[in-house]
């Protein structure tokens, strides 16, 4: 369950919500009903839904970067988009959007390396300039030599570079929101968790180790 309530259709009384769910749930309640078509219980929404104008803002933000108006190709905006998704370990936002790639036609040799970007070949020089500043974004809080800058600058306008950072830092932001209200496939325990020790093992054996 998501750490936070969801809001049930018939407690919905700002347009914005009730608008939302009859778009992705039709006249179910998604509460009550939860699925979405993508696979999803759908409680990104319903949680969200809490807070009105931030579900629009939200909107919003989708909206933006499929407005007809972005000039920067789609196909590496999603490379973006799934690359922060894996790197800020968000099951949601990695597979969500290793759909939209598919829907753009992206092989699946190319959606399968995402994870592994670095020692793939099937990448185009411009498409790992992209996932290389991705990683910059994601993984070193913004920090971008200029090098991997340059390589962005030798394909892409201002405009896209902009659209760019500001799409993939939108979406490191759903990935940790997912995370921490536990939303979505991101509804699950921490992996990293302590592997108990054999009863018999005691802190001291851990430190004599080295001398063994």
């Amino acid at each position: 369950m998501p750490r936070l309530r969801q809001v049930p259709r018939a407690e919905a009384t700002s347009e914005v919500v009730t608008k939302t769910y009859d778009l992705l749930f039709g006249d179910r309640d998604p509460v009550a009903e939860p699925g979405t078509t993508t696979g999803t219980s759908g409680d990104w929404w319903t949680v969200f839904a809490l807070v009105p104008d931030v579900l629009e803002h939200c909107n919003r933000g989708f909206a933006l970067y499929r407005n007809p108006a972005r000039k920067l190709d789609p196909v590496l905006r999603e490379l973006a988009q799934t690359r922060v998704g894996w790197a800020k370990a968000s099951q949601f936002v990695f597979s969500q959007h290793c759909k939209s790639l598919r829907g753009l036609k992206v092989s699946e040799d190319r959606i399968a390396a995402v994870p592994h970007w670095q020692v793939a070949d099937c990448y185009s020089e411009n498409e790992r300039a992209v996932l290389a500043y991705t990683d910059c974004l994601a993984l070193q809080a913004g920090r971008t030599p200029e090098p991997v800058f340059a390589a962005l600058k030798a394909f892409l306008c201002d405009e896209e570079i902009l659209e760019l950072t500001y799409i993939t830092c939108l979406y490191d932001m759903h990935a940790v929101m997912t995370k921490a209200l536990r939303l979505e496939w991101d509804n699950r325990e921490d992996p990293i968790v302590e592997v108990a020790a054999p009863t018999d093992f005691s802190g001291q054996d851990f430190l004599d180790i080295g001398r063994r």
